[in-house]
């Protein structure tokens, strides 16, 4: 056989092997091979999809270097010994055995190859798999309203007061945020979302598994980061069904925290009520305080202390409890932090859970389908040689 021959024999024997090896992982795992992630570290420089070309680059030079040394290279090294006469040699029998004296080279680097993919430890992402979890499709509507700077244990009008107590005290704004935290940090596998409304309604979250973003938007609100001229209860609850509409889940829930009367925005409370029935989702409604006058601060006196006033801020309980039956949730009244929280506890009690799908995206790892060829055609390379290319000397 000529030496160009042999070259192309064995190019083509080369890619023969490789693509036989091939087979096995694209077999097993089919369309996974066309979405797959190439993590290797040392080319995580690289964009995602100039990983493959490179591995495969890098595979294809170290095996033609390999393939060569083993093959057309190899009758360079090969020992000479110098006799008078070639004659008897010349009329020796051949046998198919000279023809595959190439095959143990083709073998190692379509092994090289194959090893070389493997080590850029493709991914496949599972998307497929999901994690059923109980839980609640909620959102918290929150007053932002100027009347939620009240402070939330104002004692009554005939109560003394300790000088010292009010600067001790949180606001009503204060207290529900803190309740929210909590409520938040207990519900593992609620979804929940946050709607705040002033003299009118802002989405701060949409409902989320994100508990730690969800805690971060809630701590970082205050008063005057909207307009607070104004209580738009119907336009709150209506943002609030709106981004439960297309919920999945069995129970949907609205939880209406408000410290006054509905008296701004551009839908009533009674048909953002209605909608909120027709999209199966109901309203619990938590008013808080129950109407009486109560301390405001009012700058600070000569000492630095907070000064307060007492204020009147109506409420319409009437209009909760209505909103809450429509829907079939139930109206709470709180007057203190202990108060609150033990509402928002009540309701979870009444509401039933429900199952929705959290999908769980994770990781298979594919270079052990690319790895047990190349080994086996490390062990076949062996084979041949031990049984039917060995040589001498």
């Amino acid at each position: 056989m000529s030496r160009a021959a042999r070259t192309v024999a064995v190019v083509l024997g080369t890619l023969l092997f490789v693509v036989g090896g091939l087979l096995y992982p694209i077999l097993m795992r089919g369309e996974a091979w066309l979405s797959a992630i190439w993590t290797v570290p040392v080319l995580a420089w690289l964009p995602r999809d100039a990983r493959l070309p490179v591995l495969g680059g890098v595979g294809v030079v170290l095996a033609a270097i390999v393939v060569w040394r083993m093959t057309l290279a190899a009758d360079a090294r090969t020992p000479r010994m110098r006799i008078a006469a070639v004659a008897p040699l010349l009329a020796g029998p051949r046998g198919f055995r000279t023809r595959l004296r190439d095959v143990p080279g083709m073998l190692r680097g379509a092994a090289l190859v194959l090893a070389v993919l493997a080590l850029g430890r493709p991914q496949n992402v599972l998307r497929g798999e999901d994690a059923d979890e109980k839980g609640i499709d909620m959102v918290v509507v929150l007053d932002l309203s100027g009347s939620m700077r009240a402070l939330m244990d104002a004692e009554s009008a005939d109560q003394p007061r300790s000088p010292r107590a009010p600067a001790q005290r949180l606001t009503r704004l204060e207290t529900a945020k803190e309740v929210i935290l909590d409520f938040v940090s207990r519900r593992k596998n609620d979804r929940i979302g946050v709607v705040v409304f002033g003299r009118s309604a802002y989405i701060l979250s949409p409902p989320t598994l994100d508990k730690s973003l969800l805690s971060t938007l809630v701590s970082k609100m205050e008063l005057g980061l909207i307009d607070g001229n104004g209580t738009a209860i119907g336009d709150a609850v209506g943002t609030a069904v709106a981004r439960l509409r297309r919920s999945s889940a069995r129970s949907k829930a609205i939880i209406l925290l408000t410290d006054g009367d509905s008296n701004a925005g551009s839908i009533a409370p009674d048909y953002a009520a209605h909608l909120a029935q027709t999209q199966g989702v109901k309203v619990f409604t938590v008013q808080i305080g129950n109407g009486d006058d109560v301390d405001v601060q009012d700058g600070v006196d000569l000492f630095g202390q907070p000064k307060f006033v007492r204020e009147h801020f109506p409420v319409n309980p009437e209009l909760l409890r209505r909103i809450a039956s429509t829907t079939g949730g139930d109206a709470f009244i709180a007057t203190d932090k202990k108060g609150l929280e033990q509402s928002m506890h009540a309701i979870l009690d009444k509401l039933e859970k429900t199952r929705f799908e959290a999908q769980a995206a994770t990781m298979e790892d594919l270079f052990g389908l690319l790895l047990l060829p190349a080994v086996g055609l490390i062990a076949l390379e062996a084979l041949v040689r031990l049984l039917i290319v060995r040589r001498f000397p």
